[in-house]
């Protein structure tokens, strides 16, 4: 388990030269408040910043450092794992990433992405995403799990049980499984070409023992077949080179075309964003005539306006995302060409191997023929010297068939693990155990809320909703106060998934303006009804609307700005 003690910042967004330090163990519920803009949502950004290298928000890099004293941005974080107490310390301008395990540094030889490796992958043993589903609940820069394509959401699942590692070892096997077959097939061709030689050896052996005169023709025209064979081969070369540079030319835009793959994929994921924010902003005026802050009645024109502007902007953005999918489409078109080309360079360099090692062969073969027209014609040679080539012969074959063998039973091996390590594999076994208990933690916590519907999560991700009425819904089909209800259900099954495999469980939680927007105060009383059952949890809670909750916390920090630098005040 995971146990955040105590994070520090200094010159970070609105915070000045003086370092801002919150205890995270202090209280089991902490209410921060503020008006907007008063870096209430700091903390959140300060702790994804440390551990991850990028803030909760999307604010670019370079942005974080403090405009007024533009340098010596700081970030601490301390926390626990097990008996062992560890401090994240990241910086820029000097930039600073170090990581100390019971007060002492770890090595930094390796580069920054191989440090981050080491702080996600050994130390907190979760990624970016999987922290924000399960610590981190909130209205800005956050997708909730419902909201993710199918396959993150499996990535998500896999982080908290604790089963990526095996994704990860995944690509290792499949990586000798291909090294393998690749030794297999040349083994295979060195078998073949060992029998061939001793083959044709035997047969000159007891060509020479016959001495006949009358051979030396024959073996003479052998001997030029041979040349013959060797120039067809050399010409044969030469077109399988000749293709091959073709080939290599057709695919000298690869590496561009995998680039462009991956900024639309990007960009795909900032139009979802898009699109998500602006539903939500046209259902608001859509279902609103009066502001929920202030209660005034809003202004018929200035609503219709921003439906209209909203309603513009989503046609742009989803015939935008119309035209990217094509985009992404052709882009994959062309990437599996280029596999292919790829694929059929790979078998040209085998043929031209092939006929490479063929001419060797045929140039050895045509010298141990012009040994044995020299014998016939009266020319001294040993004849045991073949014998002696035969019997070594018979020892590389012998060798090379027990090295083939070896490989064959080595590749079956890898095959085998391969198939556990698939997502059809151990993966698939472990999910489906899991997904009872989640299915039946979601319902129970969305019955804690009054919010009595069938909840159920397939082995692939996707939800099904049944009404009592045995109405078939999905997530989107729902109110964006019972969109959050589903979404708490998520992060509080997430946290008791981890907390019972001991994974990616941690103590802390940050709730960011869920009360400001879609939970009503039915919801907000259930809401609190979940929490005071927890165990040893840190509920940070960030709200503008606090004055309607003090009642509810024994720990209030409040935010507010002085002379443009951020201040904390305990109430």
């Amino acid at each position: 388990m995971i146990i955040f003690k105590k994070i520090k910042w200094k010159n970070f967004l609105s915070t000045g030269n003086t370092f801002v330090e919150i205890d995270l163990r202090k209280s089991q519920m902490t209410l921060m408040i503020g008006a907007n803009g008063s870096g209430k949502s700091t903390m959140l950004d300060a702790l994804c910043f440390s551990l991850f290298n990028r803030p909760f928000r999307n604010i670019k890099k370079e942005q974080i450092v403090n405009t007024i004293n533009d340098g010596e941005t700081i970030v601490e974080v301390e926390f626990q794992i097990g008996t062992k107490a560890y401090r994240v310390k990241r910086g820029i301008k000097p930039t600073i990433f170090e990581i100390y395990s019971d007060g002492v540094l770890l090595n930094q030889d390796a580069s920054s992405v191989d440090y981050q490796n080491v702080l996600e992958d050994q130390i907190l043993r979760l990624n970016h995403r999987a922290f924000k589903q399960i610590a981190v609940l909130g209205s800005s820069s956050y997708q909730p799990f419902m909201q993710m394509r199918p396959r993150h959401r499996r990535e998500v699942v896999e982080e908290i049980l604790d089963i990526r590692v095996l994704s990860h070892m995944d690509i290792l096997t499949r990586n000798q499984q291909t090294e393998l077959s690749k030794q297999i097939t040349e083994a295979r061709h060195q078998c073949d070409l060992i029998e061939s030689k001793y083959e044709l050896e035997t047969k000159h052996f007891e060509e020479l023992k016959n001495r006949s005169m009358g051979d030396i023709d024959i073996k003479k025209n052998k001997l030029q077949q041979n040349n013959d064979a060797k120039e067809s081969y050399l010409r044969k070369i030469q077109k399988l080179d000749s293709e091959y540079k073709q080939l290599e030319t057709s695919i000298k835009d690869k590496d561009k075309i995998e680039s462009k793959q991956k900024k639309l994929e990007k960009i795909e994921t900032k139009i979802e964003q898009n699109l998500y924010t602006h539903e939500k902003n046209l259902k608001f005026f859509e279902e609103n005539d009066n502001c929920p802050t202030c209660t005034q009645k809003i202004q018929d024109d200035f609503r219709n306006d921003k439906i209209s502007y909203e309603k513009k902007k989503l046609k742009t953005l989803n015939d935008g995302m119309k035209d990217l999918v094509k985009e992404i489409t052709k882009v994959e078109g062309q990437i599996a060409g280029f596999n292919k080309v790829s694929e059929k360079m790979y078998d040209i360099n085998i043929e031209m191997s092939k006929l490479n090692t063929s001419i060797d062969e045929i140039k050895k073969f045509s010298d141990s023929l012009h040994n044995e027209i020299l014998l016939l014609e009266g020319k001294d040679e040993d004849s045991k010297n073949i014998e002696g080539q035969l019997d070594e012969l018979k020892v590389q074959l012998e060798q090379t068939k027990i090295k083939l063998a070896s490989i064959v039973d080595e590749k079956k091996y890898i095959d085998v693990i391969r198939e556990i390590l698939s997502d059809k594999g151990a993966k698939a076994k472990i999910i489906k155990k899991y997904l009872p208990i989640m299915n039946q933690l979601i319902n129970q916590h969305l019955q804690s809320m009054d919010f009595f519907v069938n909840f159920h999560l397939d082995e692939e991700f996707k939800e099904t909703v049944k009404s009592r009425h045995r109405d078939i819904f999905d997530y989107n089909s729902f109110s964006e106060g019972e969109k959050m209800r589903i979404d708490l259900a998520l992060v509080f099954t997430w946290r008791a998934i981890a907390k019972m495999k001991n994974s990616a469980n941690t103590n802390l939680m940050v709730l960011d303006e869920i009360f400001d927007s879609s939970l009503d105060g039915q919801g907000t009383d259930d809401f609190f009804k979940i929490v005071r059952k927890l165990d040893k949890e840190n509920i940070f809670i960030i709200s503008h609307k606090g004055d309607i909750l003090f009642d509810k916390f024994t720990n209030i920090i409040k935010f507010k700005k002085e002379h443009n630098f951020t201040e904390l005040q305990y109430v």
